[in-house]
């Protein structure tokens, strides 16, 4: 899979998910899902993650970046590293209490923010696509050729 493949996908699940979060037959309300519990005021999307309106549009808003930065290897590249580190801070925000007033980081948000975080940060610097390997000299080529442009 490329990076530009990467955030494609990942861009259109945001958006996808973020289009679920308005569609109420698709929302639990978050004290029928944990009636004991007092910290659940969002509504859950399929029973599994607390959304809000904001965090509909923040994911809406990554989601387009996403579809946009796929049009380039530079750009998906430049988009899977700040996704990176805006999901690895969304993860580390799920341990704050504060956050959980303004956008729903809680429960099931966590584990999956650090997983996509360690996806986007796999694609944004480990992972070489063709474009990065078209650079690199063929085994043919004698080391006193100039590189190809």
């Amino acid at each position: 899979m490329s990076a530009r493949l990467f955030a494609r996908l990942l861009g259109a699940a945001l958006l996808l998910g973020a289009i679920c979060g308005f569609i109420p037959q698709l929302l639990v309300s978050g004290a029928t899902i944990h009636p004991l519990s007092l910290d659940t005021p969002h509504d859950q999307l399929f029973s599994l993650f607390p959304v809000n309106p904001l965090d509909n549009i923040v994911h809406a808003g990554l989601g387009l970046w996403g579809l946009f930065a796929s049009r380039s290897h530079r750009l998906a590249t430049r988009f899977a590293r700040w996704m990176g580190g805006i999901l690895l801070a969304l993860t580390f925000g799920g341990f704050v209490p504060a956050f959980g007033d303004v956008l729903p980081l809680y429960g099931n948000d966590i584990w999956l923010h650090a997983l996509l975080a360690l996806t986007a940060a796999y694609f944004g610097w480990v992972h070489r696509s063709a474009p990065d390997l078209a650079l690199t000299r063929p085994d043919n080529v004698s080391p006193d050729q100039p590189p190809l442009s």
